[in-house]
């Protein structure tokens, strides 16, 4: 007598409760022009592979992360030799404007990083701090914990979505690090020692030592170069894909598109925490620190005469405009001194 056949039924794909709340246009959250990515960018100085896992809006502006020093680049002179320049990498100067308080000295160390090729390329690890770390270790997971809860939904359509902002995010991170390469610092000064000041917008005054090679690295020339034809392509390619992946969103199940949001406002809340934590610049393997306690003073003539009478010298302090000369004026001579 031959047994019955049992039939194994087929595994059926979760289906939660959710609420009954139109979600269709989930996607469009992906397209919030945040900032947020653009500033990890800056405290990096590049992009990492494992970025390709973290999902927030405003991806497509990646690109953009030179612009969010709105443009100013500030005067400084060195205080050894004299010479007054500017602040060229746009990244220095937004960290800069994030570091100077209004009325206050504050003083950075340049500082060489430590380099460590495959890891560096994966996670930026010589500027993080434990909780930087911690909060930019949860949206790794976070995210594949998303595409799997997809996958036993068999939400096709919403690992359709994530993937596409995956690989818009390669696009990125390729371009990126390949443009934020060390380009021009001029000529070589091995062994010499540099001392900065800035003088940045809002009267807030910074401070920049360490070996003149390395002060040169983090503030000469250009961050991000120009794209070329075919970066331009790449990019292109990426911010389409963020835009379809708007488009497409509409296509998920109301878990899917629950999922979505949650990932999208979970990964850009833990990222703006792990930029806040960060309180160092990584530049071209230097990392930029904030030395000691910020000082304030009442005139910028004050600082001014404190720093001549530490540096034995007042050619800078002239040349920016901080003094005036001594002698005769005339009316090209004359300097604001607040």
């Amino acid at each position: 007598m031959s047994m019955p056949v049992l039939k194994k039924d087929a595994p059926i794909p979760i289906q939660p409760a959710t609420p009954d709340v139109a979600l269709d246009a989930a996607g469009i959250v992906a397209l919030a022009d945040l900032a947020t990515v653009q500033e990890r960018t800056v405290l990096t100085g590049t992009a990492v592979y494992l970025d390709a896992l973290v999902l927030c809006p405003g991806i497509h502006m990646q690109q953009s992360a030179p612009e969010l020093n709105l443009g100013e680049y500030p005067a400084c002179a060195a205080l050894t030799t004299g010479y007054v320049f500017r602040i060229e990498n746009s990244a220095m100067v937004y960290y800069l404007q994030q570091i100077g308080r209004t009325g206050q000295l504050t003083t950075l160390n340049v500082l060489p990083g430590k380099t460590s090729g495959f890891w560096s390329a994966l996670f930026s690890h010589q500027n993080a701090t434990p909780v930087s770390a911690l909060a930019y270790g949860l949206i790794i997971p976070l995210t594949l914990t998303v595409l799997v809860l997809l996958g036993l939904a068999e939400d096709w359509w919403g690992i359709v979505v994530i993937m596409l902002l995956v690989i818009s995010r390669l696009c990125n991170i390729v371009v990126i690090r390949r443009r934020s390469l060390p380009g021009w610092a001029g000529a070589p000064e091995p062994g010499v020692q540099g001392d900065l000041l800035v003088l940045l917008s809002r009267d807030r005054w910074i401070r920049i030592k360490g070996l003149v090679d390395d002060i040169k690295l983090v503030t000469s020339g250009q961050w991000l170069r120009d794209q070329t034809r075919v970066e331009s392509w790449v990019t292109a390619l990426a911010t389409v894909l963020v835009y379809l992946d708007a488009a497409l969103a509409s296509n998920l199940t109301q878990f899917g598109k629950i999922l979505l949001l949650a990932l999208l406002i979970g990964s850009v809340g833990l990222l703006a925490i792990a930029n806040s934590a960060t309180k160092e610049l990584l530049m071209h393997g230097k990392v930029v620190k904030l030395v000691g306690e910020r000082k304030k003073y009442d005139r910028r003539l004050t600082l001014a005469e404190e720093l001549i009478a530490e540096t034995k010298r007042d050619d800078w302090a002239i040349r920016l405009g901080m003094i005036v000369k001594k002698g005769p004026l005339t009316h090209d001579d004359m300097r604001a001194t607040m």
